[in-house]
């Protein structure tokens, strides 16, 4: 799990690139210096947001900034890395997230990991994570037990989910745990008075992170038969879509209420770059707060506005077929995907046709060789598509259909009112 904050270095200034590369690399080598170098597998995009928000309110002090040695991932160049109290919160809560996540692994036995002598390793590395990061919690006022806690209850929770369920009581443990992370950034900081709008802004962050991990994933869970949020209690696209946007109007307004020494860095990544998340897991890269059937943008999921439903006219339906022919929806009957049958392209199964399988996952310490390298040839940033170091589900790299256009001031975010 990267994150879902994935922002194009392209369209940061290039102030604010080398800003969240600071954090970014301040997050690795917190892990690696407090807790072995095995450990920096657990650098993830949205964890530096915890170092992000403690600077932010504190300000860059003199101490907070170290000069780091020659990095692959920098292409062998130093580079001003974030260091202190913001950056090691950021590591804590990444070790324990990702203590979990290795659990969950294990009791799902996903692929080597369902061999003994490698789930009995996992266990030990994750208990030591568990230590790590309570640890370094500690040492910084926080009590990871909080999170750990919303882990437990999630699947509990899961397990009674069903039709009718309400998806927010599926994802109240995110929201919790986040909440709890973002609030204590105010303690570190300084700043108690900004503890309040910081939980609220981390609770419906934590709301989004599983939202959007679900929405992305549904159709490959359905052909897995992995448990989905929005399948297993009947959520809806379009009732998903309204408390995502709804959330990312709580965090502007929440940190609207927040003082900052700078939160320029803050504003970009959870304003800009958020919005741009969900624009991207609901397959809407247009403004994604305008309203549907105001004449002003497309409604999300149909390209062609909010009046038209498709460029064949209101009996088409988006089909060129107008599912008018004698053979249903296309001239090859319903559900034919050609002349042969079969499936994709027409092919019969002889030639491939069919139902293509999803591949199956990687355990987690293929998973962790996976992601080292996707990281190490800039795949995860710069690829058009490639493919899930643990899940093997197909990503598209974080400047796919990058517009690339810098800061403030485009008409999606009218950021006097943010």
């Amino acid at each position: 799990m990267f994150g879902i904050v994935r922002p194009c270095t392209h369209r940061l200034t290039d102030g604010l690139k080398t800003e969240w590369m600071a954090h970014l690399c301040g997050l690795c080598l917190a892990l690696r210096a407090d807790h072995g170098q095995f450990a920096r597998v657990v650098t993830n995009y949205d964890g530096l947001i915890v170092s992000v928000l403690t600077e932010a309110q504190a300000g860059v002090t003199a101490g907070g900034r170290r000069t780091a040695g020659p990095c692959p991932l920098r292409a062998m160049r130093t580079a001003p890395v974030a260091r202190g109290e913001g950056a090691r919160l950021a590591a804590a809560v990444s070790l324990v997230l990702a203590s979990a996540k290795v659990r969950d692994h294990v009791a799902d036995r996903d692929g080597l990991l369902a061999r003994r002598p490698v789930a009995a390793a996992a266990r030990r590395v994750a208990r030591s994570w568990d230590r790590a990061g309570a640890r370094t919690g500690r040492a910084l006022g926080f009590d990871t037990a909080v999170l750990v806690d919303a882990v437990d209850r999630q699947t509990g929770i899961e397990a009674l989910a069903g039709p009718g369920t309400s998806l927010l009581a599926v994802t109240e443990p995110t929201e919790t745990a986040t909440a709890a992370a973002f609030a204590h950034t105010a303690v570190l900081a300084g700043r108690p008075g900004n503890a309040a709008p910081l939980a609220e802004a981390g609770r419906l962050f934590g709301r989004l992170a599983h939202l959007l991990d679900a929405v992305e994933d549904q159709a490959a869970d359905a052909e897995s038969g992995a448990w989905n949020p929005l399948t297993a209690t009947g959520t809806s696209r379009a009732e998903a879509r309204r408390l995502a946007d709804d959330a990312l109007h709580g965090i502007r307004l929440a940190l609207r209420d927040a003082e900052f020494a700078d939160g320029r860095l803050v504003h970009v990544l959870l304003a800009h770059e958020l919005r741009t998340s969900v624009d991207r897991a609901f397959g809407t890269p247009s403004c994604s707060h305008r309203a549907a059937g105001s004449g002003h943008g497309p409604v999300p999921g149909n390209p062609y506005g909010a009046q038209g439903p498709g460029p064949y006219g209101p009996q088409g339906g988006g089909n060129p077929y107008g599912g008018g022919t004698p053979y249903g929806g296309t001239p090859y009957g319903p559900g034919a995907g050609g002349p042969h049958g079969g499936g994709p392209g027409g092919l019969p199964p002889q030639f491939g046709g069919g139902v293509p399988q999803a591949p199956k996952p990687r355990g987690f310490l293929a998973g962790c060789a996976m992601f080292t390298w996707l990281f190490c040839t800039c795949q995860i940033c710069c690829a058009k598509e490639y493919e899930g170091p643990w899940s093997r589900k197909k990503r598209e790299g974080c400047c796919r259909d990058c517009d690339c256009s810098p800061g403030c001031g485009d008409c999606c975010c009218p950021c006097d009112g943010c």
